[in-house]
């Protein structure tokens, strides 16, 4: 796509109207997914929107087709001096005129900040423009990487207007690092698209002319955070029950050779699906769902699966207990076998199954939709140029 097209062709923004600059590192889940969701949703309002993202996450997420603006920003996950210079630069172009820049992640909220205190005379940027930081994720890195990651973390917490927390527990972690101001900020899900298959089609489809077997589902981007070794152990606890469960693992990444393998070697009930773009399928085939992460705020997965009907399993860490209430089980992080026993109790009792569903639709009628979200985000903008 030509963005310096794309950009141009945006109107400026009209005199009074309130000028948003939404910036992200590089993205393949619900972070690129939320600020899709939010950019739709300011535009909806009234808001003149520009978003700064590398290629790539706009190519996925469509941005520009949402009636923001996109500005590319080469956003890379790792520090560089030539990358970092190179980015601040370009937003330091994106922030003119603005009225509220709100980063999405650490690096996005790292590299806002020294654009907005480094402006200097840079025409029409002023270093006063409130700064929005939402944190999505936990700092799971370990050695000198999370020391100067917590380095990062709390100069970011700091230097924000206002630190919007994914769960409850990053809130606390930036209050704690010093955040003059920081609330809840939910993320909400998406909308599913309607599946295109029925049940018993979407069984078949990934059965095929094979027996009949509980369908146990996973997904997610295959990531030391996603614990997916520690489902391959769990497999083995439910290799012993009759008929044997399927495990279907959903999602690409660095650890796809690694889990491919010792699939192989261990001759685990599982199959390694890929990156599908058919969860709706997936899920009106399965079971159960599993969640056996290490960290999650408030997992994608687990909102579209209790959606969907769908009982769920999941680890018992960062927001998955605030997000589903009595709604789930909830296991220990790191114990596979408790994982096999929970998801080998629910394919054992249908009655049980059933009442998850039910308590889980109950439960996603408290969560925040795409449109509450979107104007609990408006209201703090409102607020920050006021009070400016």
């Amino acid at each position: 796509m030509d963005h310096s097209a794309a950009r141009a062709a945006a109107a400026a923004p009209e005199p009074g109207q309130l000028h948003v600059v939404l910036v992200l590192a590089a993205s393949t889940g619900g972070i690129g997914a939320h600020v899709r969701s939010l950019a739709q949703g300011l535009v909806a309002h009234g808001v003149t929107v520009t978003v700064c993202a590398p290629a790539g996450t706009d190519a996925l997420f469509g941005f520009s087709r949402t009636g923001a603006r996109f500005h590319l920003v080469d956003i890379t996950p790792t520090a560089g001096a030539r990358s970092d210079a190179a980015a601040i630069g370009e937003l330091r172009r994106a922030f003119t005129g603005a009225d509220v820049v709100h980063a999405h992640g650490l690096r996005a909220g790292l590299l806002s900040d020294l654009a907005l205190r480094t402006a200097g005379r840079f025409p029409g940027l002023r270093p006063e423009t409130p700064l929005v930081v939402t944190s999505h994720q936990a700092l799971l890195a370990t050695g000198m990487e999370r020391r100067l990651q917590r380095l990062m973390e709390r100069r970011v917490a700091r230097a924000a207007d206002l630190v919007l927390g994914a769960s409850s527990d990053l809130v606390a972690r930036a209050r704690e690092l010093g955040a003059t101001d920081a609330r809840l900020g939910p993320v909400a899900a998406p909308p599913m698209p309607e599946g295109r298959l029925e049940r018993a089609e979407a069984r078949a489809a990934l059965l095929g002319d094979g027996p009949d077997r509980p369908l146990v589902l996973a997904v997610g981007r295959l990531v030391p955070q996603k614990a997916f070794g520690l489902l391959l152990d769990a497999a083995r606890e439910l290799a012993d029950l009759d008929p044997e469960p399927l495990l279907l693992l959903a999602g690409d990444g660095p650890e796809a050779a690694g889990l491919r393998e010792r699939v192989a070697a261990e001759k685990l009930p599982v199959r390694l699906l890929g990156y599908r773009t058919d969860v709706p399928d997936l899920l009106a085939a399965a079971d159960v769902v599993v969640v056996p992460s290490r960290w999650e705020a408030r997992s994608l997965v687990v909102q579209e699966a209790m959606r969907a009907g769908v009982p769920v399993v999941a680890t018992a860490v960062g927001g998955v207990p605030e997000l589903v209430g009595d709604a789930a089980v909830l296991v220990p992080f790191g114990d596979a076998a408790a994982i096999g026993r929970a998801v080998g109790g629910l394919l054992a009792d249908p009655a049980r199954r059933e009442r998850l569903v039910a308590a889980g639709r109950q439960q996603a009628e408290t969560w925040p939709d795409e449109a509450a979200t979107v104007a609990q985000v408006l209201s703090t903008y409102d607020e920050l140029v006021q009070r400016g």
